[in-house]
């Protein structure tokens, strides 16, 4: 075998080795174990949020250990196809190795990157919130624009998504709206993408064709869970009821079903207003506002460990610029990660700033 081919082959090998290590296959065995005979119990769906989540853990878990296996597979099979297009002289069955080998090479450095997800919260699923920031009507564009981003992001990877909340602009475009991942490990994927996106291109509602400059912020929050007690006294909120506004089906505008809740001590404003129900959308609201107060608590303890060390931790706001006019680029500013089509980024081709994020942020940690 050729000596490079044969020296990439072991590297491959040893890199899978590492993830198989640092993801625990007997550990992730037994967690299935667990998980199916729980998700066997006939009393399981009585408490129907709880039967959610152990459906959930049971899915991806298996579909962990499945992708792990069959990446191992993916590696033994290519050594046993280089050894017998050699020995055969078979072109063609080279050809085709060396195809398997750079597809296999870049699923491995993906499938690397979630071993480096290993924060407190980083397994959980997450709550997206962007709000449309300086610009005007482009910028609530854009806002839109990023929403559909990560909803065509999450499409292409099968994940479902809650929105909770929806609060058009205007002319156009959308001053903000809320929405939830539900995917094992959406929390630490994501997060990489809050702070401040900037977009440039010539403006569709200028007369005058002239280049506009807009932003929108991304905010990512993990789910919280019961384990994580965040008491949330009825005396520190206000919860107002409204009509639903905006597109929707018959329910819309018809009953005082959406909710906002404040949470007086902080100022903190959530709303619901994308579920069918009052009950249902104060339920939502009371979540990401948890979610929100839990991230809060966790900053503030980041914080005052952060003065102790007498350094900080901010990673800066503005993190990534897409721009479409006078070129076309979309470049992550911490990262330098960058990519010429940004049609195929904001139609959610996104993996590869995620991966460049998550490995960013591990370094700095390690910093």
């Amino acid at each position: 075998m050729n000596p490079d081919v044969a020296s990439e082959l072991k590297e491959l090998s040893s890199t899978l080795e590492n993830i198989e290590s640092v993801m625990d296959l007997d550990a992730l065995r037994s967690k299935i174990t667990e998980l199916e005979t729980e998700a066997a119990k006939p009393d399981l769906w009585d408490n129907v949020e709880y039967a959610q989540r152990v459906s959930s853990q049971l899915v991806h878990s298996q579909a962990d250990l499945r992708r792990i296996t069959e990446m191992r597979q993916r590696v033994e099979d290519l050594e046993v196809l280089y050894e017998l297009s050699e020995a055969e002289a078979d072109s063609a069955g080279l050809a085709e190795a060396d195809e398997e080998r750079a597809r296999l090479r870049k699923d491995l450095e993906a499938l690397e990157v979630r071993t480096l997800l290993s924060g407190e919260y980083d397994s959980r699923e997450a709550v997206v919130t962007i709000r449309a920031e300086a610009g005007g009507v482009d910028a609530a564009d854009f806002a839109e624009m990023l929403m559909r981003m990560y909803l065509r992001w999450a499409e292409r990877h099968e994940y479902p998504v809650e929105v909770y909340d929806t609060s058009y602009a205007e002319e156009a475009g959308l001053k903000s709206v809320t929405f939830q991942v539900n995917a094992q490990y959406a929390y630490g994927t994501l997060s990489v993408e809050q702070g401040t996106h900037r977009l440039v291109r010539i403006s569709p509602f200028d007369n005058q064709g002239r280049r506009q400059t807009s932003f929108a912020g991304v905010e990512v929050l993990p789910v919280v869970e019961e384990t994580d007690h965040v008491e949330i006294p009825e005396k520190d909120i206000r919860v107002d009821v409204f009509r639903s506004s905006g597109p929707g089906g018959q329910s819309v505008n018809t009953t005082d079903s959406a909710v906002r809740i404040t949470h007086q001590p902080t100022g903190i404003v959530v709303s619901c207003q994308n579920e069918k129900s009052q009950l249902q959308n104060k339920a939502a609201a009371m979540r990401v506002l948890q979610s929100k107060l839990l991230t809060r608590q966790k900053e503030q303890e980041r914080a005052e460990l952060d003065a102790l060390k007498g350094s900080g931790s901010s990673w800066g706001n503005q993190m990534r610029s897409y721009v479409l006019h006078p070129y076309q680029m979309v470049k992550d500013l911490r990262t330098d990660h960058e990519v010429g089509n940004p049609e195929a980024v904001l139609d959610g081709e996104i993996d590869g700033f995620l991966e460049s994020g998550i490995r960013w942020r591990r370094q700095q940690e390690a910093a």
